[in-house]
């Protein structure tokens, strides 16, 4: 059974995020969504030991610079509870490598909201790009349709 904690990742070069366009795993919950990089906890690792490893799985880069900025918690119908470590980087060595769950792109910040993302993610989107200070932010989702934001323990529109 996989963990129900996870990490994600926006890696940042020139204005731009590196971005998954989720289209190639098989009973995806994220099918056809954009998302950052990252994945589940593996038995035994540290937040940033499955941050790096699911990264240079993900992308072939090694991340050099990195920040913590949040934990995110997901509610979905029938789903157990989602754990998510919410991180940024502006350092990385190597090259983008293909992805086996789907087609990695850089793509401008300013244009990211454009994109088909959860309607949750666009709320962590505008507190990185806000600069927010390390936040909790928790999203009940039902039927697929985001019912309820909390953001460090108080409701938000």
């Amino acid at each position: 059974m996989k963990s129900n904690l996870t990490t994600l990742c926006y890696i940042e070069k020139n204005s731009s995020y590196l971005m998954l366009h989720r289209t190639i795993k098989k009973n995806d919950i994220n099918k056809d969504k954009w998302i950052g990089v990252g994945g589940h906890f593996e038995t035994g690792e540290s937040p940033e030991d499955c941050l790096l490893r699911e990264v240079r799985e993900e992308t072939g880069l090694t991340l050099t610079s990195f920040r913590f900025r949040g934990l995110i918690t997901f509610l979905s119908d029938n789903d157990p509870a989602e754990y998510m470590c919410l991180y940024t980087a502006d350092g990385f060595t190597g090259t983008v490598t293909a992805c086996d769950e789907g087609h990695l792109e850089w793509v401008e910040k300013e244009q990211v909201r454009n994109l088909n993302l959860w309607e949750g993610d666009m709320i962590f989107l505008k507190l990185l790009a806000d600069e927010a200070p390390f936040f909790s932010l928790k999203l009940i989702y039902r039927n697929g349709r985001l019912v309820t934001r909390i953001l460090d323990g108080k409701p938000i529109c």
